[in-house]
């Protein structure tokens, strides 16, 4: 029985399991966004969000016990050089999974895995949802007057719009409706005078 054992053995023995991880961190670390499945992406959250917390104490020990799990002198350097410092002042967290759908090949579920502070993307838009509450009253917000006043302008611009063009329809219409209506007139003659 498995009884609160959470660890995700990715279908690989422990050698290969660890060295998976260590290159999908030195990837991540270096290029700040990596795809791959949503599994994988959980288990490297877990290995790589402690290294990142361990390079903000920049020593000579937690370099060396960085570089134990990473391997690559080039990932240690650019993780306490360019990384550390621009996460200094959050409290963990430092990676984001975005779920991008389905693989083709397995229909394994894809993701997206990014370091938290270097999505341009995100850390720009100032855009803001608008934090609205709903009630069980129903009483919604009143629109301003101004923008009341532009959609009747917009309405009534629309209907002068549309009435230049009546008259030409109307007319067509009309003769359209004298068609229709002289068969109808036609048969009902020709009901009366089956009736006498």
């Amino acid at each position: 029985m498995r009884h609160g054992k959470k660890f995700n053995h990715l279908g690989r023995k422990t050698a290969h399991r660890k060295a998976m991880l260590s290159n999908m961190a030195c990837s991540l670390i270096e290029h700040k966004r990596i795809s791959t499945t949503v599994a994988k992406a959980k288990a490297l959250r877990v290995y790589v969000e402690p290294l990142i917390t361990k390079s903000k104490t920049d020593s000579t020990h937690s370099r060396r016990t960085v570089f134990s799990y990473l391997g690559s002198k080039d990932a240690v350097s650019e993780l306490f050089r360019d990384i550390a410092p621009k996460v200094a002042g959050r409290p963990g967290g430092y990676t984001r999974i975005i779920r991008t759908g389905f693989r083709l090949g397995d229909n394994a579920e894809m993701c997206m895995i990014e370091l938290v502070d270097f999505n341009e993307l995100m850390l720009n838009d100032t855009t803001k949802k608008s934090t609205t509450r709903r009630s069980r009253r129903g009483g919604a917000p009143k629109a301003t007057s101004e923008s009341e006043e532009s959609v009747v302008e917009e309405t009534v611009v629309e209907t002068e719009e549309v009435s230049e063009e009546t008259p030409e329809a109307s007319a067509e219409e009309a003769s359209e409706e004298s068609t229709e209506e002289a068969p109808e007139d036609t048969t009902a003659e020709e009901s009366s005078e089956e009736e006498k």
